[in-house]
């Protein structure tokens, strides 16, 4: 008998995790287990599972230099039952721990099958409360409690005071709480673009990677070149290395998108911030000291600190407050299944095949591509919004539900009636004419606007927000907009519809 069996999830590989704080190293027993219900409820990317595997076998060697007591369970082990609850009776079975402690999960689902473990355990289960995030699920609801809109600039304002980032006395720095105007430059392929830090996979990775390729042969994506870090002083390394090399252009051309160049100024360090290998407060901190010690202008890091503490605690509160309803939402009643051309990358749309196909490559796609690309596309094509949220989870490796399914559902698609945010992110092809160099290598013409050979983006742009018109007419931001389609002329709004309705019947 042990004292206690603490069991660490996936996405849970750091060392201050509030179960490893609350157990003993000398007498408790943690439990890492790769199982098949966790890598395959969606067809998660290759290289999402791969990163997974590898960082929690090495989190497990650290845990063990530190003087804990692991039990490891590797997918192939012929002992392996495939799923957390059957792994966590089993272990319980052989060391008779006096309870089970466990951090909440981070999805839903999950969160509700630990309620039952207590019971099928025959011992209690704790469930601690994942104080890695800076605003707690009772915190965000007493937040939201009472209000009659829920949007993240106010949340994002209430973390700057709580954390006092970029804060100066009680005024944010600068004097303006955020420089989201300054951040929309496009970026010219002349530019200087430098590379995210890459690693060369140990013998633990290659084994990985080996049980990867004969498993999960038939998910998404590529397996390789395989270059992600999965230590926490390599994720370290990743993250000072965007910190020196890109983030001082990473405000202005944040919402940039080049053909060959996937990742420009990111930091492409979210799967290691939702895996647990780097603290997402320590992150801001650094970013923040880069600013003041003048390595970095303020729309920059403020860009960056209004990611983390705004953006992805938001979504995480949004997700707590309103599961399990809020996974199916369909405020436009979309119903069209996703096309094919999401998981083969084959589309004429240029800005679509250089988006999915690095997704396939890579298993990463910065926020824009994600938001003004696929997901614009999928909303003006009336994409039923379950099959996008299944698509994104399944394709990214930072994708986990609690941050995944309010950005694919609410920021993306509006599926949610303007829960999350204050209108449809939708637009014509000259958005991303504007923003990026894909329309140059297009079939299509993004210069016209209906018809053989225009650019699809714009006659679905219309079709949508038309369709859409008793739903979204009483959007004060939308105002504009519809009163430049009430002044076109009939025959001019026709085209726009049967330019859409041809491509859309084409689509099907």
């Amino acid at each position: 008998m042990v004292g206690n069996l603490i069991l660490v999830l996936g996405d849970q590989l750091s060392p201050v995790l509030s179960s490893l704080k609350a157990g003993d190293k000398h007498s408790d027993v943690v439990l890492l287990a790769e199982v098949a219900t966790e890598a395959s409820y969606v067809k998660h990317h290759k290289k999402k599972i791969a990163f997974l595997f590898s960082a929690m076998r090495h989190f497990a060697e650290e845990l063990r230099e530190d003087g804990w007591t692991v039990e490891y369970v590797r997918l192939d082990d012929p002992q392996n039952t495939g799923s957390l609850g059957a792994e966590v009776a089993r272990f319980s079975e052989r060391w008779n721990p006096a309870r089970v402690i466990v951090t909440e999960a981070g999805e839903w689902r999950l969160q509700e099958e630990m309620r039952r473990w207590s019971d099928a355990l025959g011992r209690p289960v704790d469930v601690l409360p994942d104080d890695r995030f800076l605003s707690s699920r009772e915190e965000f609801a007493a937040w939201a409690d009472g209000r009659k809109q829920l949007r993240m600039e106010y949340f994002y304002r209430e973390m700057r005071r709580k954390t006092g980032l970029l804060m100066e006395g009680d005024k944010p720095a600068g004097g303006k709480w955020n420089y989201d105007a300054e951040n929309r430059k496009p970026a010219a392929g002349d530019l200087f673009m430098p590379k995210p830090f890459r690693t060369n996979p140990d013998e633990i990775t290659r084994q990985v990677l080996d049980l990867v390729y004969l498993e999960f042969a038939d998910h998404f994506g590529d397996l390789e070149p395989f270059w992600f870090a999965v230590t926490r002083a390599d994720a370290d390394a990743a993250f000072e290395n965007f910190v020196a090399q890109a983030l001082p252009r990473f405000g202005d051309f944040q919402d940039a998108m080049l053909t060959g160049q996937r990742f420009l100024y990111h930091a492409v360090v979210s799967h290691y911030l939702n895996a647990g290998l780097l603290d997402p407060l320590a992150v801001c901190r650094r970013v923040e000291r880069a600013y003041l010690d003048g390595d970095v202008p303020l729309n920059a890091a403020e860009g960056f600190i209004r990611q983390i503490i705004g953006w992805r605690e938001y979504a995480r509160g949004i997700y707590w407050l309103k599961m399990p309803d809020y996974a199916g939402s369909n405020f436009f009643s979309a119903t069209r299944p996703l096309p094919d051309f999401y998981w083969t990358g084959k589309t004429d749309m240029a800005c679509l095949a250089a988006a999915i196909g690095q997704t396939r490559e890579e298993a990463y796609a910065h926020h824009i591509q994600r938001l003004m690309v696929t997901g614009n596309f999928a909303m003006l094509a009336g994409i039923d919004p379950h099959q996008v949220h299944e698509w994104y989870l399944a394709v990214y490796a930072d994708a986990y539900e609690w941050v995944e399914m309010p950005n694919t559902v609410g920021m993306s698609q509006f599926a949610d009636g303007g829960l999350l945010g204050s209108k449809p992110y939708a637009a014509s092809g000259n958005y991303i004419n504007k923003m990026s160099d894909y329309c140059g290598n297009c079939c299509f013409d993004v210069k016209q606007k209906t018809g053989d050979g225009a650019c699809p983006f714009n006659s679905l742009y219309w079709h949508f927000l038309d369709r859409n018109r008793e739903k979204l007419d009483g959007n004060p931001r939308l105002g504009p907009v519809y009163r430049t389609w009430d002044r076109m002329t009939a025959d001019k709004q026709q085209a726009y519809r049967e330019s859409a309705d041809a491509f859309l019947d084409a689509l099907s």
